[in-house]
C-alpha cells in the first residue's frame, strides 16, 4: 500500500475515535436533560422498531431514487439532518439552561446555522467536522436510550442487513451513489490528496468505474452508519454496565467494545483496497461486541 492511500485510511480510526469518545462526553448533557429515543430501554422490541424505521427510510429514499426526484431527496434529507441536529443542541442546552424560551431559541437557530452550513458549503472537513457531532450525538441518545442486550441484537441485525444489502440485493450501493451524486453530507469523506475538493470533484461511482474526470477516484468515503452504530454500545456498555470508570470517564467493557471497533475497522480496511463497496457493519460491529464481551470478562461480568 503506497503513502498517498495509507494516510488518508489511517485518519478513518481517529474519526471512529473522535465519534465514540464525543459519544461518552454528550452523553452526560443527553442524560441530565432526559432525551430519550425509547421508553423502556430494556425492551427487546426497541431493536426491531429500529430496523422497521430503518427499512422504511431505506424503501422511501430508493423510491425517490428510482424516479430522480432530486429535489426531493435532498429536501427529505435536509429535514432529517435539521431535527438531528436539534434533538443534540437540546440535549447540550437543556442540560446547562433548562427548557427555556431562550434556550428553545438558541437550540433552533445552532439547528438552522449547522444545517445551511453543511449544504450551503458541503466542503469535506465541514463535512466531517459536523458529522462527527452529528455521529457523537446521535450515538449518545441510543446509547442511553437502549441497555447493553437490545444493542447487541441490534448491531447483530444491522449487520446481518447490510451484507445483504451491499453482496446481495445491492440497494446500499444505489442508495450510496444516489446520495453522493448529490453531494449530500451524510458520509464521512477522507481525502487522498491535498487538494481535493468534495465541492468541486465530489467521489465517483462506487462500483469501481473512475471518478467523473477520468482520473482516479480522490477520496474515499465511509458510511455514518459505520461509526454511530459501535458507538451506541460504547454508550450503553458505559451508562449500564458497572465497573470503576478509568479517569472517571469510561469503564472497561466500554473501553473493550471501543478497542474491538477499532479492530473491527482495521479488517474493513484490508477489504477495502480490493476497490470494491464493502459491508462495514459485519466486521466493525463483529469487533465491537467481541470488545464488550472481552471488557465486561474482566469485570467478571458485573
Amino acid at each position: 500500500m503506497d503513502t498517498k492511500n495509507l494516510i488518508p485510511l489511517l485518519a478513518m480510526p481517529f474519526l471512529m475515535l473522535a465519534v465514540e469518545l464525543g459519544a461518552i462526553l454528550i452523553s452526560l448533557p443527553v442524560q441530565a436533560s432526559g432525551i430519550t429515543a425509547f421508553e423502556d430501554p430494556s425492551s427487546l422490541e426497541n431493536p426491531v422498531i429500529f430496523i422497521a424505521i430503518l427499512l422504511g427510510f431505506t424503501l422511501f429514499l430508493l423510491i425517490l431514487i428510482k424516479f430522480n426526484l432530486r429535489k426531493m431527496i435532498a429536501a427529505v434529507i435536509g429535514l432529517s439532518i435539521f431535527f438531528t441536529f436539534a434533538y443534540i443542541f437540546a440535549a447540550l442546552v437543556y442540560a446547562g439552561m433548562g427548557a427555556t424560551d431562550a434556550s428553545t431559541l438558541i437550540i433552533l437557530v445552532l439547528s438552522v446555522l449547522a444545517t445551511l452550513l453543511l449544504y450551503k458549503y458541503p466542503e469535506w472537513y465541514v463535512i466531517d467536522t459536523l458529522g462527527v457531532l452529528i455521529g457523537a450525538g446521535v450515538a449518545s441518545i441510543f446509547g442511553v436510550s437502549l441497555e447493553v442486550l437490545p444493542v447487541v441484537i441490534l448491531l447483530l441485525l444491522l449487520a446481518i442487513y447490510d451484507a445483504i444489502s451491499v453482496y446481495k440485493t445491492k440497494h446500499m450501493i444505489t442508495l450510496a451513489e444516489g446520495v453522493i451524486d448529490l453531494k449530500t453530507p451524510i458520509l464521512f469523506v477522507i481525502p487522498k490528496k491535498r487538494d481535493y475538493s468534495f465541492i468541486r470533484d465530489g467521489i465517483g461511482k462506487l462500483q469501481g468505474e473512475a471518478a467523473p474526470e477520468g482520473g482516479e477516484r480522490g477520496a474515499f468515503i465511509i458510511g455514518m452508519g459505520d461509526l454511530i452504530m459501535p458507538a451506541i454500545l460504547v454508550v450503553s456498555a458505559n451508562v449500564y454496565l458497572k465497573g470503576a470508570k478509568l479517569g472517571g470517564v469510561i469503564n472497561l467493557p466500554a473501553l473493550g467494545a471501543i478497542l474491538g471497533s477499532v479492530a473491527g475497522l482495521v479488517v474493513l480496511l484490508h477489504f477495502v483496497m480490493s476497490g470494491k463497496p464493502q459491508a462495514g457493519l459485519p466486521p466493525i460491529n463483529g469487533g465491537t461486541i467481541l470488545g464488550l464481551l472481552a471488557g465486561w470478562a474482566l469485570i467478571g461480568f458485573a
